[in-house]
């Protein structure tokens, strides 16, 4: 039996390698490959390599080398239909019937895919005739080398109803299968038409004055086209329309020429359009791709995790942008599972990945690249906007949008992690990511409100701060001892003086020793042992005056909820002081190297401050 190339194509890239080996051979991770002892000879020492990302596995021993059908033929002694099968069943794919209608359907493809051809050997031909000067000179002012041009078989379409037609006539190419691959327009009959075709309205060129982008399947065989116009006139790109081989939210513009790339680097980048894909591979990004008119789907993603574990979204850096990326990430949530994932990274305002590695060059697309955050964090950002809520009733609410995400993530490993990592994130993080500011949202007023500081007050009178919190909050509310006790004993507050030290040490000292003891039974224990003065020094210190948290009144879940939050900007006031100099910095002087900076912070920032949340 035969099977379609296409079809073994995708049962490779669906079957794990590591996986179907590990069922008979116990692999170990080692770089970016697995080892193990060759089970096709003896061996002490592990000589047998399986590399994933290549799809193949190699002993170096004995020689023995294949792919996943070699392996499964080789180890269970079956033939190449029935390891086909067996791999299908595991993958859940359905294999097709090698019957005389299969056949025909395989050989209506074909046929297709050589028209499609043969219309992108014309637009190609046309683009260094006469009548595309206009269309070739308008790729060289997008900096587009003739290499590049040639690399990715860009053409021109003329600007006339039946050019197309006419050409693929003399060529004897059938009407029909140019209307059935959407080169050609058929218009409905006119009234009165009948069955046998009279009344037919005829057909003309869906392409018409436009720079032509052929749309390949991951094998590099064209089957549909996308189209510019040349200046004004809508649409401004106009794609294939669904065809028997071409269907849009399965195909990603550009995989064919980013297979390799990502595959070394086990990164893939997707973009919004089909220029974005061109001038990132003349910058050296050559595994980039993109959707093709359409949101990122669920067919995208499925396409991408095939090739990567955790491809980047690169949109726009304005509204729209940020809409697609909202959307791919409510997309994606379903789909997930251990091991794979998506990353979304921040253009600038205003930028696309073409003007940003024209005008900044590769290293600025690097450091965005570089810096992009997981689907967690984006989540995160979108419910809470940048900003740590200061109630316990609109915590509350976070939590509860935040877990309605979560919940709609089929693995149930991958939804219990994301619900706890919220849920840590919202009790224990405190306020560490109000600070980030970014297009999904600004600088939180609680942090303001804690720390009372901006980038130019100096990092000792923020430290200072957060210490006469931390322990304010405590001899108010001394049932958090259990929580925060450890925590606040293990703090150096010799910048506070003896006196608020001594009484640090006093409260916490009594606290251990006598559970139970509400505000009262403390403060007047206190006052009893000679603490009375450093009790009302800190009670009426004007750097609590408007911390509501620190009064005995205030709800002991919204006190937990402050104090975490101020021990969160103890333990990062360093990296922001150094984030707020830094957006400074690019403000005054916008340079590629401060961008860098910012972005490079930024990422350390959140590395530092989400703990397990990054790690999702």
């Amino acid at each position: 039996m035969a099977f379609p190339a296409q079809f073994l194509d995708e049962l490779r890239a669906r079957s794990s390698l590591p996986e179907v080996i590990g069922r008979r051979v116990q692999l170990r991770k080692k770089g970016r490959e697995w080892e193990g002892l060759c089970p096709f000879h003896k061996e002490k020492t592990p000589s047998f390599t399986v590399n994933d990302e290549k799809g193949f596995y190699h002993c170096f021993g004995c020689g023995e080398h294949g792919s996943v059908f070699d392996f499964v033929m080789k180890t269970d002694g079956l033939s190449f239909p029935e390891t086909v099968e067996r791999l299908a069943t595991d993958a859940g794919m359905q294999v097709p019937q090698d019957t005389p209608e299969e056949r025909h359907r395989a050989e209506r493809r074909q046929s297709l895919q050589d028209v499609c051809e043969s219309a992108c050997v014309w637009y190609e031909r046309n683009l260094r005739m006469p009548e595309g000067k206009r269309a070739l000179e308008y790729l060289r002012e997008r900096g587009l080398s003739d290499d590049i041009i040639t690399r990715f078989r860009l053409g021109f379409a003329p600007n006339g109803r039946n050019m197309l037609k006419a050409a693929m006539a003399r060529e004897n190419v059938p009407e029909g299968l140019l209307v059935e691959t959407g080169m050609l327009i058929q218009p409905p009959n006119d009234r009165g038409g009948d069955d046998r075709g009279e009344g037919q309205r005829d057909s003309y060129d869906r392409f018409r004055g436009r720079v032509m982008f052929p749309i390949m399947d991951r094998r590099g065989q064209v089957i549909a086209f996308g189209g510019r116009i040349l200046g004004d006139g809508e649409p401004k790109y106009l794609n294939s329309p669904e065809t028997p081989i071409f269907h849009k939210g399965n195909v990603l513009y550009g995989l064919d020429h980013a297979l390799s790339m990502a595959h070394k680097s086990g990164q893939m980048i997707v973009t919004e359009g089909y220029m974005d894909v061109i001038a990132l591979y003349m910058a050296g990004f050559e595994n980039a791709v993109a959707p093709l008119g359409t949101a990122l789907t669920e067919g995208h993603l499925s396409a991408l995790w095939r090739v990567v574990k955790e491809p980047v979204l690169c949109f726009d850096g304005d509204n729209a942008g940020q809409r697609a990326a909202t959307r791919a990430a409510e997309r994606a949530l379903p789909q997930l599972k251990s091991g794979f994932g998506i990353r979304f990274a921040e253009l600038p305002q205003g930028d696309d990945p073409d003007t940003l590695v024209r005008t900044r060059g590769r290293q600025a697309m690097q450091g965005v690249l570089d810096a992009a955050l997981p689907l967690s964090e984006v989540l995160w950002r979108m419910e809470s906007g940048g900003t740590m809520p200061r109630t316990p009733e609109s915590r509350a609410a976070l939590q509860q949008s935040l877990g309605a995400h979560a919940n709609r993530i089929e693995d149930p490993t991958v939804r219990g992690h994301f619900l706890k990592a919220f849920k840590d994130r919202i009790w224990q993080s405190g306020a560490t990511k109000t600070r980030q500011k970014s297009r999904y949202g600004n600088a939180s007023p609680a942090y303001q409100t804690i720390t009372g500081v901006d980038h130019r007050t100096r990092q000792s009178d923020s430290t200072v701060r957060c210490l006469k919190i931390l322990l304010a909050t405590l001899i108010a509310h001394p049932s958090l001892y259990d929580q925060v006790g450890e925590r606040l004993g293990s703090l150096d507050f010799s910048n506070l003086g003896q006196k608020l030290d001594n009484l640090r040490q006093q409260a916490l000292k009594t606290l251990a020793a006598e559970s139970g003891l509400d505000y009262r039974g403390l403060a007047n224990h206190l006052n009893g042992t000679g603490f009375a003065d450093a009790l009302d020094a800190l009670e009426n210190d004007h750097d609590l005056g408007d911390v509501f948290f620190v009064r005995t009144d205030a709800e002991p879940a919204a006190a937990l909820c402050g104090w975490e939050e101020a021990y969160g900007l103890m333990q990062g006031k360093d990296l922001d002081f150094e984030i707020r100099e830094a957006e400074r910095l690019l403000a005054e002087d916008p340079t590629t190297e401060n961008f860098q900076r910012l972005q490079s912070l930024k990422r350390q920032e959140f590395e530092t401050s989400a703990g397990e949340l990054a790690d999702v």
